[in-house]
C-alpha cells in the first residue's frame, strides 16, 4: 500500500510538471507571437517611445542645447523625418567613437534592429498605438543633466560678447565663501550662450584662513590675448595678501561641445576644498559672433559627505602635453596628412576617462597601448571625427595600462577642399601655435584622467546606478 502511494504521488508530481511545461512553452509562444507583431507592426507607445526617452530625450529636452524637444508623440511625429534622416544615417544620437572597438559608459547607440524599427514605424505613417502601454516621459532637473545642485555660481555680471566676428579668449574669477571646508564631487558647466561657448576649462583656486581678507578685490575679467598668464592673475588679484600664490587644483571641471559632466562611483575622484576660494576659469573661449551679445554661464556645485577616497589626476598627449608630435603639427595645404604621439607610461595606472581633442580638420582619431608583453590595449577609436561633439569617455570598467607600456596616438587631417569645415578657401597652412585654441588653428591631444593602480581595478565597474 505504501508502495502504491509513492507511486500515485510520483505519477501527480510528473503530471503536474508536464502541465508546467505546457503553460510555459504557450506563454513563450505567445510572448514570442506579441513580439513579432510588436517588430512587424511598430508604434509610438510600445517601440518608439522607449528609445526616444534613453537615447533623445536627455538633449531634446527644454533648457538643453537640441533645436527641439523629443518627449511626446507630437514632438516624434513631428520631427519624424529628420529622425528617420539622421538616425538611418547613424548622425543621431550623436556618439563619434567607434563601440566595436572599445564600449564606454553611457554610449548614445542605437542598435541595426532599433534604427529598422524607426523606419518601418516612420513608412507606416508614425502609427500612435496603445496609449496605455506608452512609458511616461522621463522627468528632467531644471539646468542641469545631474540633478540638484547644492549650490550654484555665477558670474557678477552677463558678459558681453562684441558682435565683431572674433574670437573671445578670457579669464574669469568667481569667488565664494563656504560655511567650512568641504568635500566636492562634481562640478557642472552649464552655457549660457550656448552657441558661442566653445569651451572652459576651471580650477580651484583655495586660500588658508585668514590668507586673503578679500577674494572681491582686483578685476573679474580679463582678456588673455592681451596679456600673459602671470599678469592675468595679477590683475585678477589672486595672490594671498602677503603676495605668495595659495593652492591651486587644477581641471575640476571643462565643458567643450557635447561634453557631459563625468560621475565616478565608489568613491572616485572628487576634492577636498577649503571654505574659502575661488573657480578659476582658464581659457573660456567664446566663437565669433555677427552682433553684440552676452552670456552668463553657471556652475552646478555638488558637495560629497565623505572625502574622496581615489583622487584623480590628469595628462594630456600632444599639443601642450607631455609627449612631442611627430612630425610637427604641420597640415600642408591640399593634404591628408597623418600625425602621431607616444609616452612609455612609468608605473601601473588606472584610466578612468579619455577626452580626444581636434579642431576643424580633424578626420580620424585613435589610440591605444601596446603593453610591455606585446599586447593591444586598446583605448579608443573615432574613424570619422566630429569637432561638433567632444566627450569625455568615460569606460564601463578602469582599464589598466601596465607599467612600461606604450601609449599610442594617431591623428589623421585633412586640409584639402574637400573638407567642408575647412576655415580656409583656398586651404592653406595650418598648424598648432603655442597651443592656441582658437579653432582655424588646429591641436592634437589626448587628455587621460587616471589614478595609480590598485589591485583588483579593472574588475571596478564605472556604472553608475540607475537613478
Amino acid at each position: 500500500m505504501n508502495t502504491f502511494r509513492f507511486s500515485n504521488n510520483s505519477f501527480r508530481y510528473k503530471f503536474s510538471q508536464i502541465i508546467l511545461i505546457i503553460f510555459s512553452v504557450y506563454l513563450l509562444s505567445c510572448n514570442s507571437t506579441n513580439k513579432k507583431d510588436t517588430d512587424e507592426n511598430p508604434t509610438y507607445s510600445d517601440v518608439i517611445a522607449p528609445i526616444v526617452y534613453r537615447s533623445c530625450s536627455p538633449c531634446h529636452r527644454p533648457g538643453s542645447s537640441a533645436p527641439f524637444d523629443l518627449l511626446s508623440y507630437e514632438d516624434v511625429k513631428r520631427h519624424a523625418k529628420t529622425i528617420g534622416l539622421t538616425v538611418s544615417n547613424r548622425v543621431m544620437p550623436p556618439w563619434p567613437a567607434d563601440p566595436e572597438y572599445v564600449h564606454f559608459r553611457n554610449e548614445k547607440v542605437l542598435s541595426q534592429k532599433e534604427i529598422d524599427l524607426f523606419e518601418k514605424w516612420i513608412a507606416e505613417d508614425c502609427p500612435e498605438g496603445d496609449t496605455k502601454l506608452c512609458p511616461s516621459p522621463p522627468e528632467f532637473p531644471e539646468g542641469s543633466q545631474l540633478g540638484h545642485p547644492d549650490l550654484v555660481l555665477k558670474f557678477s555680471k552677463p558678459f558681453l560678447i562684441e558682435g565683431n566676428n572674433k574670437d573671445n579668449f578670457m579669464m574669469m574669477k568667481i569667488p565664494y565663501e563656504l560655511p567650512s571646508d568641504t568635500f566636492i564631487k562634481a562640478i557642472e558647466i552649464i552655457p549660457g550662450n550656448k552657441k558661442l561657448v566653445h569651451h572652459i576649462n576651471a580650477h580651484l583656486v583655495q586660500y588658508n584662513s585668514g590668507a586673503k581678507k578679500n577674494l572681491n578685490n582686483g578685476e573679474f575679467v580679463v582678456n588673455t590675448e592681451l596679456m600673459d598668464k602671470r599678469d592675468a592673475f595679477a590683475k585678477l588679484d589672486l595672490a594671498n595678501d602677503d603676495g605668495s600664490y595659495p593652492m591651486l587644483t587644477p581641471s575640476v571641471t571643462n565643458f567643450l561641445p557635447g561634453v557631459e559632466t563625468a560621475l565616478y562611483p565608489n568613491g572616485i575622484g572628487g576634492y577636498h576644498v577649503k571654505k574659502d576660494g575661488i573657480l578659476l576659469l582658464d581659457n573660456i573661449h567664446y566663437g565669433p559672433s555677427p552682433v553684440d551679445t552676452s552670456d552668463n554661464t553657471t556652475f552646478n556645485v555638488f558637495f560629497s559627505p565623505t572625502p574622496p577616497k581615489r583622487p584623480l589626476s590628469e595628462f594630456i598627449l600632444g599639443t601642450s602635453g607631455i609627449s612631442e608630435i611627430q612630425p610637427p603639427l604641420v597640415i600642408q595645404p591640399g593634404k591628408i596628412e597623418t600625425f602621431k604621439t607616444t609616452y612609455h607610461v612609468p608605473e601601473d595606472i588606472s584610466i578612468v576617462t579619455v577626452n580626444p581633442h581636434m579642431h576643424l580638420l580633424g578626420k580620424s582619431f585613435k589610440a591605444y597601448a601596446i603593453s610591455p608583453n606585446n599586447d593591444t590595449i586598446r583605448i579608443i577609436n573615432i574613424p570619422k571625427w566630429d569637432f561638433r561633439w567632444q566627450y569625455f569617455y568615460t569606460f564601463q570598467r578602469i582599464l589598466k595600462i601596465p607599467a612600461n607600456s606604450v601609449i599610442h596616438v594617431e591623428g589623421i587631417y585633412d586640409n584639402t577642399e574637400n573638407n567642408p569645415l575647412n576655415p580656409f578657401h583656398p586651404p592653406q597652412v595650418v598648424s598648432e601655435r603655442n597651443g592656441s585654441m582658437r579653432t582655424t588653428d588646429e591641436m592634437f591631444q589626448l587628455i587621460v584622467t587616471w589614478m595609480p593602480y590598485q589591485n583588483g581595478d579593472e574588475m571596478i565597474s564605472l556604472e553608475l546606478p540607475e537613478k
